[in-house]
Parts: structure tokens; C-alpha cells; sequence
């Protein structure tokens, strides 16, 4: 039995929209860890907790859900007019893999305040008081966010009264601008299938209407009806069937497929985190997961979106980019639900509330494109010091 004492790394653990997760400087890493393979992969695992049969992460850092198993990479950007690299991993729960394929647009809130905190920002692009731009450059999808992080007396301000639906207590708002977010490194065009709308056959389950779009995340919509859904469940409605469970892993599979994201059916084991499935419908009254009243007169659509395989509590950050995108597209089955036409905005109903993003887009030689996506976001550090693993889990990560 091994008595090695536990590697001690720097780390900082975030909460960023209605994700958390753990951020770590590159330069703090275990050498071996510092770029892509077995030994980082392996690190981040024991990080978190996993793969846990328990699905509990008891021994991690982890919440046993997709959006507390999370880790983050940043370090000084050493490209052209960005300030911070940002690298994002979903790490899975019970299996033992972790996905790079995407990125976490409510972690992207987290991503220019926490690289403030860990000293990685030009102290010149720094005000006192006022709004930080901040350039993060996402290094899993190779695009541009820009962040607006509000800093009073040279801190970053994370306490304020903007309120999420998702998060407990009310923070500062944090702008997020996702630059050119369509035709993701994997994906290609923005419509990947050339089609705003395609028959989806799913082997085993059936064939439905479906808009595949990458704009944020690879994400494939359909119709909540045309799966037997109102569009108002909640995660228990969903997570509590196996079943259920099993036919939209079936449509998320098909989805990659068609999308090329993947050659064969039996590599999306390996990349649950994209893409995302999701439901829509048209405005109705619900009551979100906290007891508060969601009325179809807020609301222009109501969705709701599977995330590592279960029914997510709010909205990931990136699928709300999808759905902005999607919305903004005349004839997609997102823009569709919410009552069809051109738009620049959307706001949609998701399991916790509510959640406006913005987007704008046209048509260039006749395909659609984006210029950039736009929402609101909050993030605050919960924690900051040391993460200790145990040595001989990560034998290969040590220096």
C-alpha cells in the first residue's frame, strides 16, 4: 500500500453562471499535465472524483452533475490582441474519459475574472473602477469571447444585484460576447447538413424534424411535441427515465452523424459533452424548478437541453448561444417555436427560468453566419488555495 504524500497544485474553484468548476494556471500543473494527453486527463479525474460508480464524487472536487465537473486551463494568450488562453475540461462522471471537443459558455463568465485573480491580465488593461475588456481566446473551439467584468477599487466586483435564474443569490453582471461563434473547429458550416430543417432517422426510436446547427456547441433541436414532450418538463421528468434517457442518447448519436462530428456510432462514448440535444416548444406557463411562476408572456420559446446525458437544470452557456443563433435563422424549428420571423433577440424558458441572448444573423453568398452572440452572465470565487490529489493516481502527471 502506497504512503506517498499528495501532490499539492494551485488551484482556484469558481462558480461561473449556472456552472462551477476548477481553475488551475498552466504553469502550476505537474509538468507532465501541462499539455493535451493521458497525464492531464488522468489528474483532472482525480481532481474531481472520478469515474465514480457511486456518481457521488465524495473523494473530488466534483457535484456528481455536468455542471459541477469541470475543470479549467488558463494561462497568458500568446496570441494577437487576446489577454488569456482559456481551456475547458468536461470531465465525465462515471466513466474514465474526459471531454475537450467543446466549451462551457457558463465557465467562459468565470474565465476573465478568475485570470484577473490569478494574475495573468496586463495590469495596464486593468481600471480601477469601471468594466474590464477582457479577450479570452477559447482554445477548444478556437474562437474569441469578450468579457466585460465590472472592478471596483482595482477588484474584480463579484457581489451586485443581477440575478440569474439557476443561482441561488444574485451577483455582478458579467456581458459575455461570443465573436463569430458558428463553424466550430469540428463542424464546419453553420448548417452542417446544408439544411435548416432535416429528417433525423434514428435507428430503433424513429425519424423527426431537426435543426443541427453549430453556433456556440454542435446542438441538435427538435420538436418537444414530436417526441412526446410539452416542452415544460423538468429535470426529474426526464432524468428519472432510463428509457427517455436512452432514446435521446439515440438522437444525439444520429445527430453527430449527420453533423460529421463523429465517423461511427461508437465514438460519441467518448464525446458525450457535444453535441447537445434539446427540445423546443411555443410559449406556455410553467412553474420552473424553484416553485417561481414562468409565464408564456415572458417568454418567446421554451426549451430544455440534455447535457453528459441527463436533463440540465438551467441552460448550458454555449446552447443558449446555439439557441440565439438558431432563433435568429427564419425557418429553423427554433425560430419556428418562437413564433417564426426575423429576430435579434430571444428570450426562452428553461427549467429554472428564464434567459435572453442576443444574436445577429445574415446571409453571405447564401449561407447564414453570425457575427457575434450576446448574454448576461455572473461568476464568483468560492475557493481559492491548493488542490491536493494523491501521487500515485497520477503517477505520470508528477514532474
Amino acid at each position: 500500500m502506497s504512503t506517498a504524500p499528495q501532490i499539492r497544485i494551485p488551484a482556484i474553484y469558481m462558480r461561473g453562471g449556472t456552472s462551477k468548476g476548477v481553475f488551475f494556471r498552466r504553469q502550476d500543473l505537474p509538468v507532465a499535465a501541462q499539455d493535451a494527453g493521458e497525464a492531464r486527463d488522468r489528474l483532472f479525474q482525480r481532481v474531481i472524483g472520478s469515474p465514480d460508480p457511486y456518481a457521488a464524487h465524495i473523494d473530488g472536487m466534483g457535484g456528481a452533475t455536468s455542471s459541477t465537473s469541470k475543470c479549467v486551463i488558463l494561462s497568458a494568450s500568446t496570441r494577437a490582441d487576446h489577454d488569456v488562453d482559456y481551456l475547458y475540461g468536461q470531465v465525465s462522471i462515471d466513466k474514465s474519459f474526459v471531454d475537450w471537443s467543446g466549451n462551457c459558455g457558463n465557465l467562459s463568465a468565470a474565465a476573465g475574472p478568475c485570470a484577473i485573480a490569478m494574475g495573468l491580465i496586463d495590469a495596464a488593461r486593468i481600471p480601477q473602477n469601471g468594466v474590464a475588456v477582457i479577450r479570452i481566446w477559447q482554445a477548444n473551439i478556437h474562437k474569441t469571447i469578450i468579457a466585460h467584468v465590472p472592478m471596483t477599487a482595482g477588484q474584480v466586483q463579484e457581489t451586485g444585484d443581477f440575478e440569474l435564474d439557476g443561482v441561488t443569490f444574485p451577483a455582478a453582471e458579467i456581458v459575455l460576447e461570443f465573436m463569430d461563434p458558428a463553424e466550430e473547429v469540428d463542424g464546419g458550416a453553420m448548417f452542417p447538413t446544408g439544411h435548416l430543417v432535416d429528417d433525423l432517422e434514428v435507428p430503433g426510436v424513429g425519424t423527426f424534424k431537426a435543426t443541427m446547427i453549430n453556433a456556440g456547441i454542435p446542438t441538435v433541436f427538435v420538436n418537444a411535441a414530436e417526441i412526446g414532450y410539452s416542452g415544460k418538463e423538468l429535470r426529474e421528468a426526464i432524468n428519472a427515465d432510463p428509457a427517455a434517457l436512452a432514446r435521446f442518447e439515440a438522437m444525439r448519436v444520429a445527430g453527430a452523424l449527420r453533423m460529421g462530428l463523429i465517423k461511427n456510432a461508437a465514438e460519441a462514448a467518448q464525446r458525450q459533452h457535444t453535441p447537445k440535444i434539446a427540445f423546443v416548444a411555443p410559449p406556455q406557463d410553467y412553474l420552473a424548478s424553484s416553485g417561481k411562476a414562468v409565464s408564456a408572456s415572458d417568454v418567446d420559446l421554451l426549451v430544455r437541453a440534455l447535457s453528459m446525458g441527463k436533463l440540465h437544470h438551467a441552460m448550458m452557456g454555449t446552447a443558449a448561444v446555439a439557441i440565439g443563433t438558431a432563433a435568429a435563422v427564419p425557418g429553423t424549428l427554433v425560430n419556428l417555436a418562437a413564433g417564426g420571423g426575423l429576430r435579434t433577440a430571444v428570450r426562452f424558458g428553461h427549467p429554472s427560468g428564464t434567459l435572453r441572448v442576443g444574436a445577429e444573423a445574415r446571409q453571405v453568398g447564401g449561407e447564414w453566419t453570425v457575427t457575434k452572440a450576446v448574454m448576461s452572465r455572473s461568476a464568483r470565487v468560492l475557493m481559492e488555495g491548493w488542490v491536493r490529489v494523491p501521487a500515485e493516481a497520477v503517477a505520470a502527471a508528477k514532474e
